[in-house]
């Protein structure tokens, strides 16, 4: 039973993340419970299916928050679907316990891309007079965004991680955070279908249970409303360091354990430790280099 607390307790928060930053449910969803010791191939059905309902949710918050571009919906899901085949297609045919250390690596990449993207500050939340109005989604550079949607689909399918890849990729070319946010979310429902039904398909339902799928759905459900509703305010610089931080620390570890690497185990532990902080302090040290090249 305390397990199934904690996977509802981690579902409300990577819903929280996920509905507030556009990325976060699956990467941080999938560590976890890679380290409980469930399968590669298990943890990624079990993502998958609560990210069907949390999406749904998330969707329908944002839908009624007027977060979402509907043609750019289209444009992600599709490639994105094609993607999942793919992913889960690799995932279906490697023995997990080989698999294992290679996802983890895997996620510490999405974890550091995470931390790259959030080390910048970043108008995460539009202004009072924005959320206030039914604003048209504005035009941005839509070139790249299906290559986009398919490598997400391909690692939504393998590890959950579907906006660490296209989220970032929609805000680096100049789409509003609230609309990058909105549509990711919609659109990863069917992304997760697919691969969740491909994963279900292949496995016969060996190795799921029950109690952590229901566990997972229930606490994500439950956060998907609040987030979209967040996510019209809420600066979320912090709260991506905190994603990429879990991210780096729990695959970290897996792969210590994986590839028996404790005799300098402290060392790696450092250099992610510095890493987040240098990420903290990204803003605060370009201020100080611009004032004393201004100086100089």
């Amino acid at each position: 039973m305390d397990d199934v607390v904690v996977v509802a307790i981690a579902g409300f928060c990577a819903s929280m993340v996920d509905g507030a930053l556009g990325m976060g449910f699956g990467p941080t969803s999938t560590s976890i419970l890679l380290s409980q010791g469930l399968s590669p191939a298990t943890v990624s059905t079990t993502v998958n299916l609560a990210k069907v309902a949390t999406g749904f949710a998330a969707g329908v918050s944002h839908w009624r928050f007027n977060n979402i571009d509907r043609r750019l919906v289209v444009r992600l899901a599709i490639p994105g679907a094609i993607g999942a085949l793919i992913g889960v297609t690799v995932l279906a045919s490697v023995d997990g316990d080989d698999l294992k250390p290679y996802l983890a690596g895997l996620l510490l990449i999405v974890g550091i891309r995470i931390l790259f993207r959030f080390s910048r500050p970043l108008p995460l939340a539009p202004d009072t007079a924005e959320v206030a109005s039914d604003e048209v989604p504005p035009t941005f550079d839509e070139k790249g965004v299906e290559i986009a949607a398919t490598a997400g689909g391909i690692t939504n399918g393998m590890v959950g991680a579907w906006g660490p890849v296209v989220t970032p990729y929609l805000l680096h070319r100049g789409l509003s955070p609230r609309f990058a946010v909105g549509s990711v979310n919609t659109a990863e429902v069917a992304v997760a279908v697919v691969a969740a039904g491909s994963l279900v398909a292949s496995l016969g339902g060996d190795g799921l249970d029950a109690e952590v799928v229901l566990a997972m759905l229930a606490g994500g459900v439950l956060a998907a409303p609040l987030a979209a509703y967040v996510v019209r305010f809420l600066p979320a610089r912090l709260l991506g360091l905190a994603v990429a931080a879990l991210l780096l620390i729990t695959n970290i570890r897996e792969l210590v354990g994986s590839w028996d690497m404790h005799d300098f185990h402290w060392v790696y532990y450092a250099v992610a430790l510095v890493l987040i902080a240098l990420a903290g302090l990204r803003p605060r040290i370009g201020r100080a280099l611009a004032g004393r090249r201004a100086t100089s």
